[in-house]
């Protein structure tokens, strides 16, 4: 097959797209955000095909499962994105030089976004209500296993797109097969960057093989610190919480490290956890106090290799640790840099974890579960990168712009 043929159109519709006005985007939004409701047993006879290949312990199946209540999220994340000021044709910076140029730092689209996702077929709205409110036109190669799904809810969006007289080649969706994701790696020239959200295994291989740029949104390895002066109902709320309120996403708590000088409370702290079928792997001091009170079928002696684990399952690591700088130095050896959390009374141990922990987000008495794009005011996320250059954390429409310099004069030569 020629996938040229899509990254050309794709190049093509980036020129027209940025001249579109606020209203048109928006209503385009608004509009999608009821078709997809509208749309919804179509959609969900379609999420079924794909659900029927996976086997339900997957733990990607939570991720790719649609129904009506996820579907009237997506869509009310569609409306939020179209509340939001757009970012593109901000003035970021404005200076009149000596010889009377006039500089100014403008934002502008990215251009062609490529995304490679796997079993999220939500994606495939997400990024295009992102990229095509920032003006960028969206190349997106989906995984075999949400092929259907993510066929449906384009298909609804292409309809929307050709209800307001728009080129449907602002949103592109590669086949489900590999060849595809071949071509859109080598897609130099066409796409200006590539965003991959998945596995480990697949951000690795994308960022090895790319010949385009690359914004990594890696996966979760998550911990969060009790400390000694941690409040214990604060404590059991929010492990309780950033564990199961949604154990297949990458913002799931995984290691709970606990001050050894709280020892005698472990089996409080993590009672919830029984209650919500959690499976524990216990270190040695932790394992020695929980065997007394968790349940035994759900508890086991950690192996080094269940930390730096992500779980993306009802399993929690549970490790011991002396003091606040003991947390710190296994976050440091073990965080994927996603989101790491302190559950602490003291005010300095709280600005020493926020100071020096190296994540994305750093919370401080909170749940991990809060890094997501429309729970930061995004209105909807394209992934949650945990690099440093372009972006870092939940990428928004500021996070889906570049910028470039429009310089004006009158004549002036350069001596």
């Amino acid at each position: 097959m020629d996938y040229k043929q899509y990254f050309e159109k794709a190049k093509q519709a980036s020129r027209t797209l940025v001249s579109l006005s606020k209203e048109t985007t928006d209503a385009v939004l608004i509009d999608l955000a009821a078709a997809l409701v509208a749309n919804t047993e179509k959609i969900l006879t379609e999420n079924e095909k794909d659900l029927a290949k996976m086997p339900i312990e997957d733990p990607k199946y939570d991720r790719l499962k649609l129904s009506a209540a996820r579907i009237a999220d997506i869509a009310k994340d569609l409306e939020n994105v179209a509340s939001l000021s757009s970012p593109l044709g901000k003035i970021l910076s404005d200076k009149t030089l000596q010889n009377q140029l006039h500089i100014q730092k403008v934002s502008v689209p990215l251009g062609v976004v490529g995304v490679i996702y796997e079993a999220r077929p939500n994606v495939t709205a997400d990024v295009f209500s992102l990229c095509f409110k920032t003006g960028n036109v969206a190349v997106l190669k989906g995984g075999s296993d949400a092929e259907f799904s993510n066929l449906a809810i384009a298909k609804v969006i292409h309809t929307v797109l050709h209800k307001h007289g728009i080129s449907t080649d602002v949103l592109t969706l590669l086949p489900a097969e590999r060849a595809a994701t071949e071509a859109l790696l080598n897609a130099r020239g066409f796409v200006d960057v590539l965003i991959p959200r998945g596995s480990q295994s697949l951000i690795n291989y994308v960022r090895e093989n790319s010949k385009i740029p690359v914004i990594e949104t890696g996966a979760g390895i998550v911990h969060t610190y009790f400390d000694e002066t941690g409040d214990l109902e604060k404590g059991k709320a929010i492990i309780f919480n950033a564990k199961t309120r949604r154990v297949s996403v990458c913002n799931s708590l995984d290691c709970v490290l606990v001050n050894e000088n709280r020892l005698n409370d472990l089996p409080v702290l993590l009672s919830p956890l029984a209650d919500g079928n959690v499976e524990l792997y216990a270190d040695e001091k932790s394992y020695g106090v929980l065997k007394s009170s968790y349940p035994s079928h759900l508890l086991n002696q950690a192996s080094p290799e269940h930390f730096g684990t992500e779980f993306l399952s009802l399993r929690l690591a549970v490790k011991i640790v002396a003091d606040l700088a003991e947390a710190l130095n296994h976050i440091a050896d073990y965080s994927s840099k996603h989101s790491e959390a302190i559950i602490s009374e003291d005010a300095a141990n709280i600005a020493q974890f926020l100071n020096e922990v190296d994540a994305a987000a750093v919370y401080a008495n909170a749940s991990t579960g809060f890094t997501d794009g429309a729970q930061f005011g995004l209105g909807a996320e394209i992934g949650i990168s945990t690099q440093k250059l372009h972006a870092r954390g939940p990428m928004g429409l500021e996070e889906l712009t570049s910028y470039k310099w429009v310089v004006r004069g009158d004549g002036q030569v350069r001596g």
